[in-house]
């Protein structure tokens, strides 16, 4: 069974769409007896910290959760934002007691493709990009993407629909694939449901400045911007919080996790200005890859695109969702994930 018919399983309350992309290299799966005497040994290095309440922080909860349900031990090292040395950690731990090693982005995806032949007795996952199986010999590498346009596109029509001044703002990252494919399908679903709507964007060029995040908000709702969506990790908080202290029915998208969940305990009136996330659900792609490498089943040396039918993506539709979406756009939004499912909406993507 492939990772791909696992989480589409474990997302059983999800219409189907979404899809695979082809590997040149003939995929394997590794097998072996793991049990808690002998546990699989995993390491996540992050080229980054963890703390940004959005794609780190759901990659490591994955991980957690397979350490707390499978036979698995786990080490998470931060690598923080030195570029100088992601690729160093990425070598040490290869070099350590560990059979899966774990990247992340396009960042570390060529340290990624250069290491992993030298090892090919360990086995390898980076999520949220994939190496050219073309240009190396990766089989024992699996890449994990995800179509979140498919879910981007739902949360933009509903922001277009709540929407009071008829504009929006996006504090984008970078422009990657990886991180625009969210953008292309909110525009899409914003444009669908309002044609009139204006959408203010700017790419901040980093992943780890709040407080260039906060000055690009800040710009977009003085330019009467009522809705703010971050794509853009750590900078992104930054942008919800200059949407928190606007008040006046400001409100924003978060992105990667249900960054409402994430807020509500710490910083309520942070959350409440979240009135729907679009979700990459890394920490879930990452628990399944494992529990299938476990299994005997997970085939690695190919390269795999999850959307909204795999459970891969999704929006959050949380108590805070219910409450500030209205009942007629929360329908609208439901029927149009079927229809997407049912191919008779094309979302359109980036991902290849």
């Amino acid at each position: 069974m492939s990772f791909l018919s696992s989480l589409s399983k474990a997302a059983a309350g999800l219409v189907l769409a979404g899809g695979m992309t082809a590997a040149v290299a003939v995929p394997q799966a590794f097998a072996a007896d793991y049990s808690k005497d002998n546990p699989l040994k995993v390491v996540l290095v992050l080229h980054g910290n963890l703390g940004d309440k959005s794609f780190f922080d759901s990659a490591a909860a994955g991980l957690k959760q397979a350490a707390a349900d499978l036979p698995v031990t786990v080490k998470i090292i931060e690598a923080g934002n030195d570029k100088s040395k992601w690729q160093p950690a990425l070598a040490d731990a290869t070099d350590g007691d560990y059979d899966v090693v774990i990247a992340g982005t396009f960042d570390m995806q060529p340290y990624v493709s250069d290491i992993a032949p030298q090892y090919p007795d360990k086995k390898f996952i980076i999520f949220d990009d994939a190496p050219d199986y073309a240009k190396c010999d990766c089989k024992n590498v699996l890449g994990i993407n995800y179509q979140t346009s498919t879910a981007g596109y739902l949360a933009g029509w509903a922001a277009a629909k709540i929407s009071k001044s008829g504009i929006i703002g996006e504090v984008v990252g970078m422009d990657f694939p990886t991180v625009t494919d969210f953008k292309v399908g909110f525009d899409q679903g914003a444009k669908a449901a309002r044609p009139d709507i204006k959408i203010l964007s700017e790419v901040s060029g980093t992943f780890s400045d709040p407080a260039k995040g906060k000055e690009i908000a800040l710009a977009q709702l003085g330019q009467g911007a009522d809705i703010i969506f971050p794509i853009a990790g750590g900078t992104g908080i930054g942008s919800l919080q200059a949407v928190r202290d606007a008040g006046g029915g400001k409100l924003a998208v978060g992105v990667d996790s249900d960054q409402y969940e994430i807020f509500k305990a710490t910083d309520p009136a942070q959350a409440a200005v979240i009135f729907t996330s679009v979700e990459k659900k890394v920490g879930q792609s990452l628990y399944l890859a494992l529990k299938n490498t476990i299994a005997g089943t997970q085939e690695y040396g190919k390269a795999e695109l999850l959307g909204l039918a795999d459970g891969a993506v999704g929006i959050a539709e949380n108590e805070n969702y219910k409450k500030l979406v209205p009942a007629d756009v929360q329908a609208e939004v439901d029927g149009i994930a079927k229809k997407i499912a049912a191919g008779e909406i094309k979302v359109d993507t980036v991902m290849k």
